[in-house]
């Protein structure tokens, strides 16, 4: 039996600010979302069932599916990926993470899924100004909001030919090692990471609004993507608009995909309740995978580590006053959680994160339910 969301105050109140023109809700064990205000400034109504960018919630999808595999004996944790990527076989390592990138030394140990799951491959985002920085963003390989323009292969290309900004294992950086991950993927199946998903956990689970873009027939359902500026809500995409809608001109088998409350609910209680993967696998996910010495203070924005750990494809709270809860954000304005006791929370907007929509998630995850 599910049990109906009400809309925190604070949810409601930040809808009513302007803070952001709509949200979709739901905390609580099995519970229903609830549609708040508008797709866009002065747009139509949001429906719970909106088509929204999830974002880095992509990574918890993508290390399930290759936790399966691991399930299925189809990959290892501490097996190589250059079987799949072969482009990554002899990685070179920066000797100092902002220093010039000839200085380098060859990787003291091959990448792994395991490093992939952990983020810990070496490759992810460059917080500080730095060569290795500058070049990502030369060559379209640094990470943010819109999708990059390269397909698949031509993004890992790019990537390959940078050093690693440490040894794999050794050093936490966010974000690439699960574009990686989606390419291994994909390359195991010999197909799209968008197909490989599809029949190993979209279509079984009903999944039917989840994918790497939105078909045409369905574009309605896209919101507006917003961010703040000068203090007001400006749009990025248009409601039905944006690279997302039609089918892609490249392989995004590296992208995010988009998906729906109902959709994610599905996935979330599906692996809360056993239903994905062995008890084993699903107990390492939930739980800090991060060696201590590879949490270094710059890796992240400033106090993560203070009361955070990283699972597989998860952040997992380790301080008080929810320790044990897993989830992650997406950076386009989207969020979920699972506590110890199976508790659910989603909050799905489609404005950018930033300081301005942070009570708004923190309201959510502070609410409590009967």
């Amino acid at each position: 039996m599910s049990s109906q969301t009400v809309p925190p105050p604070l949810v409601l109140r930040a809808v009513e600010d302007g803070i952001v023109p709509g949200a979709v809700v739901a905390v609580g064990h099995d519970p229903d979302p609830v549609a708040i205000g508008t797709m866009a400034v002065g747009g139509p109504a949001m429906p719970t069932d909106a088509i929204m960018r999830i974002q880095s919630m992509t990574k918890l999808v993508t290390a399930v599916a290759a936790l399966r595999l691991v399930d299925q004996g189809s990959l290892t944790l501490d097996g190589p990926v250059a079987p799949w990527l072969p482009e990554l076989a002899a990685p070179q390592v920066l000797t100092t993470p902002d220093g010039p990138l000839s200085g380098t030394v060859p990787a003291a140990r091959p990448i792994t899924v395991r490093h992939l799951l952990t983020n810990t491959s070496g490759y992810g985002m460059i917080l500080a100004d730095s060569p290795l920085q500058h070049a990502m963003a030369e060559n379209g390989t640094e990470a943010g909001l819109l999708p990059s323009p390269l397909g698949a292969d031509a993004w890992l290309a790019a990537l390959a030919e940078l050093p690693l900004v440490g040894q794999p294992g050794e050093i936490w950086r966010y974000h690439h090692s699960f574009s990686l991950l989606g390419i291994l993927l994909a390359r195991l199946a010999g197909t799209s990471a968008g197909e490989h998903l599809a029949s190993s956990l979209f279509e079984p689970l009903g999944m039917v609004d989840t994918g790497y873009s939105v078909p045409v027939s369905k574009r309605e359902r896209l919101p507006a993507l917003c961010s703040w500026s000068s203090g007001e809500l400006v749009e990025l995409e248009e409601p039905g608009g944006g690279p997302h809608v039609g089918p892609p001109s490249e392989d995004v088998s590296h992208g995010e995909l988009l998906s729906t409350a109902p959709d994610y609910l599905r996935f979330l209680r599906a692996l809360r309740d056993g239903e994905l993967l062995s008890p084993e696998l699903l107990a390492m996910l939930r739980s800090d995978q991060v060696p201590p010495a590879a949490k270094h203070s710059d890796s992240f924005f400033p106090g993560f580590w203070d009361r955070t750990g990283w699972g597989f494809g998860v952040g997992v709270t380790t301080g008080d006053p929810h320790r044990g809860r897993w989830g992650w954000s997406g950076g386009a304005g989207t969020d979920f959680f699972v506590d110890p006791d199976g508790r659910l929370g989603l909050l799905l907007t489609q404005v950018e994160m930033g300081p301005w929509i942070e009570p708004l998630l923190g309201a959510y995850g502070a609410v409590e339910t009967r």
